[in-house]
């Protein structure tokens, strides 16, 4: 089964935000953001944009009839800036006009004066100022204090972790248009429709009923537009409802590239002891994160931080502690891993700063200390289904470890101005919202006279393929032709209160929901079916669109027997609801069981290094992946091609720099730089581990949305290895991204 939108993107087909047809009368919208990054509004001046022919009206903050707060988790962040800007970019005004190009003329005739305040932009910085977005937490278990005197070695050491920019290629934008009846509707590129529904209720100060969002697709997201998005739907909105017109805005790339926040940089202090046959007895980290101007997703990413600290491991004395630090740049936000990445990066460090103080592979003690069936978890969950030893073991035996790492030792040993390096990178991943009320769904399914389907789920397509994977399970349900299916568009009007569409979980939830819904519905027809054949219910199924009565075919077709239903008076339409069982948290305690299961998986990465330039190559990513019983093998290979690639990105050159007045100094494709097809491994290989999934995923098929990208970390040490196979003097730090100009300095530094 490929992808169902696979023929319309490639042919021009696909809708998004920018392809809807234009209303006449239509505005258009043009952000202005902050000239500094922290200081007092003492002026705004909007006269010379209003003499512009075409500017229709300037928005501001005393033009919000309700609540000045788009805050998703704290209501700590305004839509327009009020009386302080505390990040460059950061919205104080809406230019509307005639056209975009006007509406854009105009924005740069609008004069904000600022009163310069203090600065920040180092989280550590932050941390002894006390600027704090939340209070600091701490997850602990065992004897941490104690531990310490068990260990035969001890290291210490820092790790610092960069931001990292979404690229998405449709950049944030909406669409607001008023029904005529005082209420409104917004086409919006989000994964959070009742967010935004929720937040531009907040703002007009209406209730949420009135304002309707649609969503047909995202041109890309990786979590970047979970709650980014609001704030752009919520101008048009505010602009569509006070002018009772069409509104439209679409950033432009430099604008999104600015205005937004991006993954989390991270700064860490680590302290690992470890007993004189390998095993990890103690583990200590704080970490700093860079949260940005307001909390935005920051409260959750840092949680997700703490549950994934110690990545794949038992670590039986464990004490980690993230301050999430408030600095003057664009609120940080969600990003594909959710925190996840930068956590197990400080854990992975702290073991390779073992195995370089005791001259041994890294994956003798990542071997040595890899999770069992029935370990606890740091935050109190039980181990279950952990395959984490199953991936390893098959990837040494499938890959064969033995004879690469002999090849590497065998070519640097020739002495030339190149050197390979090689690292084993293990993932465990918690599929789940951290929030435990997130963690539910709704499907609403209809079965038309003619036997075709019509399905609306809180799901967001953005290129994942969960259309697809909904699709496959309607089919596979009532066992029919999948053409018969359309999945419509995600609007809060059809199917409310729904969770953002992230956290690897959108199959998981929404299948979930739609299986329950077409699981009524089956039963209704089978109970029909028995009534006109003459016996009971369980005697009767569907097959191939043809009902079978113990067994044996009949002559009662798909379509018969919908028609046969609708004549009968039975309702062909149904809702489903699901909530994840047995996952809870107390954070009181820090301990819970908050993942409905985990993720597994284990990657080899090597790589070759020009010691003379500072330039590299990815040569192989080796992969054994705990797929689970992949619904849709194809999609999930294509995720974990994708994920391993911009985890690769995120560890070796993608380097989002601002200076000390908090200006971002690569706001372009001209100065940030991605991977692009010559980034890419030379051999990607990817093998499934032979598994049962659990009950919780959708028919078995785990998420896969984000646990690949971790993969990408292996990138990081593979290339230290090689830059310390031809440097042996140099003293290792962990500073991602390991760009050519750091490892080149690196090459010939101590």
């Amino acid at each position: 089964m490929i992808n169902k939108d696979a023929t319309g993107h490639v042919s021009g087909r696909s809708v998004y935000l920018d392809d809807i047809p234009v209303l006449k009368n239509t505005l258009f919208g043009s952000v202005i953001g902050s000239p500094s990054a922290h200081g007092r509004i003492t002026h705004i001046d909007t006269s010379k944009a209003m003499e512009l022919p075409g500017v229709v009206r300037v928005f501001t903050s005393k033009d919000i009839p309700g609540k000045n707060d788009i805050g998703g988790i704290i209501p700590d962040e305004t839509l327009f800036a009020h009386d302080e800007v505390h990040y460059r970019s950061q919205p104080v005004a809406l230019v509307v006009a005639t056209d975009e190009m006007t509406a854009r003329k105009a924005s740069g005739l609008v004069s904000v004066k600022v009163s310069e305040m203090g600065i920040v932009t180092d989280p550590r910085v932050a941390k002894e100022k006390g600027h704090l977005l939340i209070p600091s937490r701490t997850f602990r278990m065992g004897d941490i204090q104690n531990a310490w005197k068990e260990c035969d070695h001890i290291f210490e050491g820092r790790v610092d972790s960069g931001a990292q920019e979404h690229l998405y290629l449709e950049t944030q934008g909406a669409y607001a248009i008023p029904d005529g009846e005082g209420g409104m509707k917004i086409h919006t590129s989000t994964q959070g429709p009742t967010l935004v529904q929720k937040i531009a209720a907040r703002v007009l100060g209406v209730p949420m009923n009135i304002v309707e969002v649609d969503v047909t697709r995202l041109g890309g997201a990786f979590g970047g537009k979970e709650d980014q998005a609001t704030g752009v739907a919520v101008m048009a909105a505010l602009a569509s409802y006070l002018l009772n017109s069409p509104v439209k805005i679409v950033l432009q790339r430099g604008d999104d590239i600015r205005m937004t926040g991006k993954r989390h940089p991270y700064s860490a202090d680590f302290r690992i002891g470890l007993t004189a046959d390998l095993k990890i007895k103690a583990y200590q980290a704080i970490l700093y994160q860079n949260g940005g101007a307001a909390a935005d997703l920051s409260p959750a990413i840092m949680e997700r931080t703490l549950f994934h600290s110690t990545n794949a491991y038992y670590i039986p004395n464990t004490e980690v502690t993230v301050h999430s630090c408030r600095t003057n740049l664009p609120p940080n936000t969600a990003f594909r891993g959710f925190g996840a990445p930068q956590g197990m990066f400080v854990v992975e460090s702290a073991i390779a700063r073992a195995a370089m103080g005791l001259n041994i592979p890294a994956y003798d003690i990542q071997k040595t200390n890899l999770l069992k069936e029935g370990d606890e978890f740091h935050y109190g969950q039980i181990a279950e289904g952990v395959n984490i030893g199953k991936c390893y073991e098959s990837l040494e035996k499938d890959f064969r470890l033995e004879e690469i790492v002999q090849e590497i030792f065998d070519f640097n040993s020739r002495k030339t101005f190149f050197r390979k390096g090689m690292a084993l990178m293990p993932v465990c991943f918690g599929v789940s919202f951290t929030n435990t009320s997130m963690n539910q769904a709704r499907a609403l399914v209809h079965i038309y006279q003619d036997g075709s389907i019509g399905i609306s789920t809180g799901a967001v397509e953005m290129g994942q393929g969960v259309n697809t994977k909904l699709s496959q399970v309607a089919a596979r349900i009532f066992s029919i032709d999948i053409g018969r299916i359309k999945i419509g568009t995600t609007n809060t009007a059809r199917v409310a209160n729904t969770s953002p569409t992230a956290a690897s979980s959108g199959a998981d939830l929404n299948g979930n929901a739609l299986l329950i819904a077409s699981g009524k519905l089956l039963d209704r027809l089978k109970k029909i079916a028995a009534e006109k054949l003459g016996c009971s219910p369980g005697d009767i199924e569907l097959k191939d669109e043809i009902v079978h009565k113990s067994g044996i075919p009949t002559d009662l077709t798909w379509e018969e027997l919908v028609k046969f239903a609708f004549m009968s008076r039975i309702s062909l339409t149904e809702n489903g609801h699901y909530a994840t069982p047995m996952i809870w948290f107390d954070k009181r305690l820090e301990k819970g069981n908050p993942f409905a299961y985990h993720v597994y998986g284990a990657a080899i990465v090597t790589v070759t290094l020009d010691c003379l330039r500072g330039t590299y190559t990815v040569d192989k990513v080796l992969i054994m992946h705990d797929f689970g019983n992949s619904i849709n093998p194809a999609i999930d290979l294509g995720q974990v091609e994708g994920g391993v690639m911009q985890g690769i990105g995120w560890m070796t050159m993608e380097e989002v720099l601002f200076n000390k007045e908090g200006m971002m100094l690569t706001d372009s494709l001209s100065t940030y730089k991605v991977p692009d097809i010559y980034s890419a491994p030379g051999v990607l290989i990817c093998k499934a581990l032979e598994t049962n999934g659990p009950e919780q995923a959708i028919f078995k098929s785990k998420a896969v949305g984000e646990p690949p990208f971790m993969y990408g970390i292996g990138a990081f040490f593979a290339l230290q290895n090689a830059v310390r196979a031809f440097n042996p003097k140099w003293n290792p730090d962990f500073d991602a991204p390991l760009t050519p100009e750091k490892i080149l300095m690196r090459l010939y530094g101590r």
